[in-house]
C-alpha cells in the first residue's frame, strides 16, 4: 500500500427535501452573491430552480442565473460564467444538476481567478491557486463530481475534451442528495450514470499497487451494491431506496476513498473522452463500451487484477487467471447488456469510426504512454479501439 493523505471536506446533506436547505447552507460558507448554474430545463420544469432560488432569497443571498449547460459541457458557456461572476462581484457559485453543471460551476470557480484563459489551465499552462465557494444540489448522480477535486470539459474549436484536477479547492463546500429528484430521469439517463460510477470504482480497482485489500473490498462492495441496485431500479423505476443507494454510490465512487493506497488507472475514461469528443454521446454509454475493450486488452498482459474482479464481484469460478479475467468481462458485458447499456461502437451510433484518429487523438490529450495498471502506446489504444467493434 502506498502512503495516502485522505480528506472529504464536502459537507454532505442527503435526503427528502433537503434542497429547501441551500440557502442557510450557502450562507454557511460566506457568500451572499451567487451564480447558480444549471441545465437545459429540467431543474426549471420541475420547479426545482424555483425552490432553490426561493430559499437563497429568504436567507438574504442574491443570485444571477446562468441555465442552459449541456451534456459534455462546453468552454463557451465557462467563459459566460467567469464574465458573469466579474461583471456582478459574485463571491459563491451554486450548480443545480449533475456532472455538467457542476464541472461548468467549477471551472467557472477557478476561472476567476486565473489571469490568463481559464482553458489554460486544462492544457497545464496555469495552475489552479484559488476558487469562488462552490455548493451543488444534485439530480443526476452519475458523475460523482459533488464531492470531488476534479472537472471535465470539452473546448468546442479543436474538440479536445480534458479533465482538471486542483484538489480540495476544487471540491464543493457542501452537496444536497435529495433520491426523490432522481424519480423522474430517464431510465437511459440513470443508467448512463450507473455506468459512470462504476467506471470511476473500476479506474482505481485496476491498480497495480499491492497490499491494499482494505480499499480492494470497499471497491467491491460499492460494485456489487450498485449492480444490485441498477437491476432493482430497471424493475421498478419509482423505488426510493434503489435511487437512493445508486446516488450515494455515485458519490462514494469519486470522493477519493476508492484510490487510498494506490496507483489510479484512468485509461479507460480517456479513451471514451475522445468518443463523446467527436460524437457528443453520453459520457457513460461510452464508457460501457470502453472500459470492457481496455479490460479486455488489458488480460493478455496482466490478467490478476482483472480475475480477482470477475471472483469478487461476478462470482466467477475459475481458476486460472486469465480464463477467469475473460469470463468477468463477459459477465460485466452481459450486466451492460442486460439493463440496457450498449457495449459496441455501432450501439453507440457510431458507423463510421477512424480508429487510428482516435488513438491519435488520446495520446495527443494524454501523452506518448497512458496508464498504470496496463501502459498504453499509440498501437495499443488503437487496438483497443478496434476491440470495440
Amino acid at each position: 500500500m502506498n502512503n495516502f493523505s485522505f480528506q472529504s471536506p464536502t459537507r454532505y446533506v442527503f435526503g427528502r427535501g433537503v434542497e429547501y436547505k441551500v440557502g442557510e447552507l450557502t450562507i454557511s460558507m460566506g457568500c451572499n452573491n451567487v451564480l447558480v448554474v444549471y441545465g437545459q430545463g429540467s431543474a426549471v420544469r420541475s420547479g426545482l430552480l424555483d425552490r432553490v432560488v426561493k430559499s437563497l432569497e429568504e436567507n438574504g443571498v442574491a443570485c444571477q442565473l446562468l441555465g442552459g449547460v449541456r451534456p459534455n459541457p462546453v468552454d463557451s458557456t465557462v467563459r459566460q460564467g467567469i464574465a458573469m461572476c466579474r461583471e456582478h462581484g459574485i463571491d459563491g457559485l451554486v450548480a443545480v444538476g449533475g456532472g455538467s453543471a457542476i464541472d461548468t460551476a467549477k471551472s467557472i470557480a477557478v476561472g476567476v481567478y486565473c489571469d490568463v484563459d481559464f482553458w489554460d489551465l486544462y492544457l497545464g499552462k496555469a495552475r489552479v491557486t484559488n476558487a469562488l465557494p462552490l455548493g451543488v444540489v444534485l439530480t443526476i448522480p452519475a458523475a460523482g463530481s459533488e464531492g470531488s477535486t476534479s472537472a471535465v470539459i470539452t473546448n468546442e474549436t479543436d474538440r479536445q475534451k480534458l479533465g482538471l484536477t486542483g484538489g480540495d479547492i476544487m471540491r464543493p463546500r457542501f452537496a444536497l442528495l435529495n433520491p426523490e429528484l432522481t424519480l423522474t430521469l430517464p431510465m437511459s439517463q440513470t443508467l448512463a450514470g450507473i455506468s459512470d460510477m462504476m467506471a470511476h470504482i473500476m479506474e482505481r480497482y485496476f491498480s497495480p499497487t499491492q497490499g491494499v485489500e482494505t480499499t480492494d473490498r470497499i471497491s467491491e462492495g460499492l460494485l456489487m451494491a450498485i449492480i444490485n441496485e441498477a437491476r432493482r431500479v430497471v424493475a421498478n423505476p419509482d423505488d426510493y431506496d434503489a435511487r437512493a443507494n445508486i446516488m450515494w454510490s455515485g458519490t462514494l465512487a469519486h470522493n477519493g476513498l476508492c484510490g487510498c493506497g494506490r496507483d489510479e488507472e484512468w485509461s479507460a475514461h480517456g479513451l471514451e473522452h475522445v468518443l463523446s469528443a467527436l460524437y457528443d454521446v453520453a459520457h457513460g454509454h461510452g464508457l460501457s463500451v470502453a472500459f470492457p475493450a481496455w479490460m479486455t486488452f488489458a488480460a493478455q498482459s496482466r490478467p490478476e487484477k482483472i480475475a480477482q474482479f470477475g471472483r469478487r464481484v461476478f462470482g466467477v469460478t475459475a481458476a486460472d487467471d486469465h480464463t477467469a479475467a475473460l469470463e468477468g468481462i463477459q459477465r460485466l458485458k452481459d450486466f451492460y447488456r442486460e439493463v440496457g447499456l450498449p457495449v459496441t461502437l455501432r450501439e453507440l451510433g457510431i458507423t463510421d469510426a477512424d480508429y487510428q484518429r482516435f488513438a491519435a487523438d488520446f495520446h495527443r490529450d494524454n501523452g506518448p504512454v497512458v496508464g498504470n495498471y496496463c501502459p498504453l502506446s499509440e498501437a495499443d489504444s488503437e487496438a483497443i479501439y478496434r476491440l470495440m467493434e
